[in-house]
């Protein structure tokens, strides 16, 4: 039963009708018998700012941040972690006194199923398409796992070398290079960890990847492909990595993991993730209800 007692959390983002948050973080919230919940809010780019002003307004407990805003909102936010500042770009924020904090649970997030395999990082070539508020998240993990290269690949040649340049004074990504778009078939083929960090079938452009059939072919066997996209389930991007030999991982766990730790920030306390990824994995159809 939502009253007018019950304290608000959500998340941003454009489009936004997609976001299975609201699945995961309410399973949590009744799970713990809360008198909270967990709303998706569609805001355009240009009433960023008037949202935030509203959600101070109408006591909003915090929120989470995707696509396309986890670096715009950084300027409105009264203080920024240091993982946030190093990245460039916040995922999760909160309601304090003096303004609104944020953060980037998105590392912890992409790291959590990576640690399922044995993998020797340091001699990993990491390749990450895209070069937005996620693959900063990506980088600074691959940076983390002490990964041997890690490849930036996007099709603005500025916009690639302006990222680059934005990790110039950070120990997070000293073995980072960039790449145009048409190098890609040199690229990939030499890459043991593939990551799509771009929208590119995306619902409900479900049929899309950013990746050929054709060009995955020259993926190594046995590499990872890693898609923080989370619906469909899987994308399109990781059947055809499959179908190569590679072991594919969605974005669900990432998913799931950035989630869990944004919602102990705002409740400040244990959530307990096995009832997020079973909420997830029903809404999905990947276990029967």
């Amino acid at each position: 039963m939502i009253t007018g007692k019950t304290k608000l959390l959500g998340v941003i983002g454009d489009p936004i009708e997609h976001s299975l948050s609201p699945v995961m973080h309410n399973a949590a919230i009744a799970k713990l018998q809360l008198d909270y919940v967990y709303l998706p809010f569609p805001i355009k780019p240009e009433n960023l700012p008037t949202a935030i002003s509203g959600f101070a307004a109408i006591g909003l407990i915090g929120f989470s941040v995707t696509i396309p805003h986890k670096q715009a909102i950084i300027p409105l936010l009264t203080e920024v972690s240091p993982i946030a500042k190093e990245i460039g770009a916040v995922n999760t924020v909160w309601r304090t006194e003096t303004g609104w904090n944020g953060t980037n649970t998105d590392v912890e997030g992409f790291l959590a199923p990576l640690k399922n395999y044995n993998q020797n990082w340091h001699q990993t070539t990491a390749l990450i398409l895209g070069y937005g508020g996620a693959a900063r998240a990506v980088v600074a993990g691959c940076a983390q796992l002490n990964c041997a290269k890690i490849q930036v690949v996007g099709r603005d040649l500025q916009k690639l070398k302006a990222f680059q340049n934005s990790w110039q004074n950070s120990q997070l990504a000293v073995n980072l290079g960039i790449h145009h778009w048409q190098q890609l078939p040199d690229l990939i083929g030499e890459s043991n960890l593939l990551v799509n960090t771009t929208p590119v079938g995306m619902y409900p452009h479900v049929d899309e990847s950013p990746v050929s059939a054709e060009l995955m072919e020259k993926l190594p066997r046995n590499a990872i492909a890693y898609d923080l996209i989370y619906t469909p389930n899987p994308t399109k991007f990781l059947q055809i990595a499959k179908e190569q030999g590679a072991n594919a991982i969605d974005g669900l766990e990432m998913l799931i993991q950035q989630g869990a730790a944004a919602l102990q920030i705002w409740l400040k306390q244990q959530v307990p993730v096995d009832v997020m990824r079973q909420s997830l994995r029903q809404h999905l159809g990947l276990i029967d209800n």
